[in-house]
């Protein structure tokens, strides 16, 4: 509930704000250096044309980390690191278009992987038809079939969306199993699209702080 009339909330908010970011900015840095490799993966979350070049739902915002996103992939796979793509493809009949554009129909280009992505190789794709990866058969089944991973290295678009519904998703789950987990989410790679009322950088610094509080790691400085 909102107890505190809009003035009182403004000047509270400020104030709480402040320490967020202080918070999220703060954050230890990371490296992928010193994650064992054969218990970490990387799950790149929708950095298809849809979002990063073309459509409804693309956004410049999500082409500025793009390359950084393929870097990290290719890193990874230096570095025999298991990764997963997860993107977003839709039949006409999706009821996301009751909130969302039509975007990345199921056979068209904004479904596919960028090729800057899709260059690096070496991934597994997986295909998703709501905004949490982690509810599709093809994701809990490559769970199953790699037990030892525990540590999960969260990057894509759009960050209060798809990439902290699975982040979350993805810790709870381990909690529930009584499992230790890591998930990571390197804040540079990580973006979200700007929009009136959706100002992209308080939504980025808010979204990782709500994951932070929910047992994420997220880090300002992830080195690889």
């Amino acid at each position: 509930m909102i107890s505190e009339s809009k003035e009182q909330l403004l000047q509270i908010s400020a104030k709480e704000l402040a320490e967020i970011y202080r918070t999220v900015t703060s954050s230890k840095p990371i490296s992928l250096s010193k994650l064992d490799s054969d218990r970490t993966a990387l799950i790149i979350v929708d950095m298809i044309n849809g979002f990063v070049k073309k459509g409804a739902l693309s956004s410049p915002n999500i082409m500025a980390i793009h390359a950084e996103v393929a870097a990290l992939l290719k890193a990874c796979n230096t570095r025999k690191i298991k990764a997963v793509c997860l993107a977003d493809c839709h039949t006409n009949e999706s009821p996301e278009f009751s909130s969302y554009p039509v975007h990345c129909l199921t056979g068209t280009e904004e479904s596919c992987v960028t090729d800057e992505i899709d260059s690096e190789g070496d991934f597994t794709l997986i295909y998703k038809n709501s905004t949490n990866g982690f509810l599709e058969p093809a994701f809990a089944g490559w769970l199953v079939a790699n037990p030892r991973v525990d540590t999960f290295v969260v990057a894509g678009c759009c960050t209060d969306i798809c990439v902290q519904q699975l982040a979350l998703t993805l810790k709870a789950d381990f909690n529930r199993r009584n499992a230790n987990s890591r998930v990571i989410v390197p804040a540079a790679l990580s973006a979200t699209y700007d929009a009136p009322g959706h100002d992209a950088s308080l939504i980025d610094l808010v979204s990782f702080y709500n994951m932070m509080t929910n047992g994420v790691e997220v880090t300002a400085k992830f080195e690889y």
